[in-house]
């Protein structure tokens, strides 16, 4: 079974140079599996950092390339490091509700924004069991400046942000899920054997618009993401709460 899930793809390209490259000078390989995996985890969160490329479908080469990434495509580089270092893993779609990307996406164009946002998170076998790494989303210096912009809030459904602990959010790589936009999801999609597979069947931002977004808004985007995470976290219509809990809850209870 597990072999499926070790496999290479066009976007999960894990012989690519730069890719062995990393993992032989991080010596990664001479780890243990629980250990691999959270090194390549704590790399793709915060070597990575969050930021929106031109596509969600780009190869994990191009990711590292970058140097950034959003949901999608940073797990895509997780999927890619973790099958280069042979822990078995699966990619999983959702939808998010578009209000968690407020504060990142600018005001003047979020109306023009779908409603729902195409989500993934990362699921790897380990001790016989699927774990759910969805916590790799936000760099620490983004999740940082959150935090102390909200000191008094434990729940935040915006800026990248889908959580109700947002003061301590299981982020950390500890063998357990972690998750950090997962308040958010609207719609679940369910299991893929590789990114590839599900992006054949689902695509956003296609046409005028997705060339409007590669060329424009995710520059924007980016430059925003930069300003919060030097601590400059914009004001926004609702201040972060775009989901009722309960609602979360039931979509969560459906997606898990």
């Amino acid at each position: 079974m597990s072999q499926r899930y070790l496999a290479e793809t066009p976007i999960l390209d894990f012989r690519s140079g730069a890719i062995q490259a990393i993992i032989a000078e991080r010596g990664w390989v001479s780890l243990e599996p629980a250990a691999r995996i959270g090194a390549a985890y704590d790399f793709v969160r915060n070597d990575i950092l969050f930021g929106y490329n031109s596509d969600d479908a780009i190869p994990a080469s191009s990711v590292l390339a970058d140097g950034y990434g959003q949901c999608n495509t940073k797990g895509t580089l997780l999927m890619a490091l973790l099958r280069a270092l042979e822990i078995p893993c699966r990619f999983h779609g959702f939808t998010i509700d578009k209000g968690l990307q407020r504060g990142v996406v600018p005001e003047v164009v979020y109306p023009l924004a779908p409603r729902s946002i195409i989500h993934s998170w990362v699921e790897v076998l380990i001790d016989g069991k699927w774990v759910n790494l969805e916590g790799f989303i936000l760099d620490q210096g983004v999740l940082g400046a959150l935090q102390e912009t909200f000191p008094e809030r434990s729940s935040l459904c915006a800026y990248g942000a889908g959580t109700d602990c947002l003061q301590d959010p299981s982020v950390e790589w500890s063998g357990q899920s972690t998750y950090i936009q997962k308040t958010g999801i609207n719609h679940d999609f369910g299991v893929f054997d590789t990114p590839d597979d599900f992006y054949t069947e689902h695509r956003q931002l296609s046409g005028l618009r997705g060339l409007f977004y590669r060329s424009v808004i995710r520059h924007w985007m980016n430059r925003r993401v930069a300003r919060i995470r030097q601590g400059h976290v914009p004001t926004i219509p609702g201040g972060g709460d775009n989901l009722l809990p309960k609602q979360a809850s039931i979509i969560l209870k459906e997606a898990v």
